[in-house]
């Protein structure tokens, strides 16, 4: 479908995306002890299963944690700058050539890219897997991040199908 409103739906994707990054960015800087919690826990392993062979993984060093955090928030931050830029650069572009509107698209891929390094690499990878977050019955967030991963992975794609000429 080559018309103007898939090309709205783009910029919407991506400006929705972006927002959603916006929030969580905002919420772990306006709760931060909350959220500090949850890598606090994941990181020391200190609610998986009793006995967890795993354990030698841990990290209980509350410095570390620190800067797990504030490497996190930053990231977040940076998905979602990536992604309204996005939208705002395709929004720019919605009347022009499909090379140019495909150009425009650049933002929106990078910040997928950090998307799935946060929420897959981050929470799935290596919080639930390495740090074996997915034992945990409290500070758990797999599910959470495994449903952020599937719809940046649906928005990719819809991002990815290129653009020509509008009619």
């Amino acid at each position: 479908m080559n018309t103007l409103a898939a090309r709205f739906l783009k910029i919407v994707v991506l400006l929705f995306a972006g927002l959603f990054g916006l929030f969580v960015f905002a919420g772990n800087l306006m709760d931060y002890d909350s959220n500090y919690q949850f890598v606090h826990h994941v990181l020391s392993m200190d609610t998986t299963f009793e006995g967890n062979s795993l354990m030698w993984r841990a990290i209980e060093n509350p410095t570390i944690h620190t800067i797990a955090y504030w490497f996190l928030i930053i990231a977040e931050g940076i998905f979602s700058a990536l992604a309204l830029i996005g939208a705002y650069h395709m929004f720019q572009k919605r009347h022009s050539s499909g090379a140019e509107f495909n150009k425009a698209k650049a933002f929106g891929f990078y910040a997928f890219i950090l998307g799935f390094s946060i929420w897959f690499l981050g929470f799935i990878v290596i919080g639930s897997e390495w740090f074996a977050m997915w034992q945990s019955s409290s500070w758990n967030g797999k599910e959470t991040a495994m449903d952020i991963t599937m719809v940046w992975a649906a928005f990719s794609v819809l991002l990815s199908l290129k653009d020509e000429d509008l009619a």
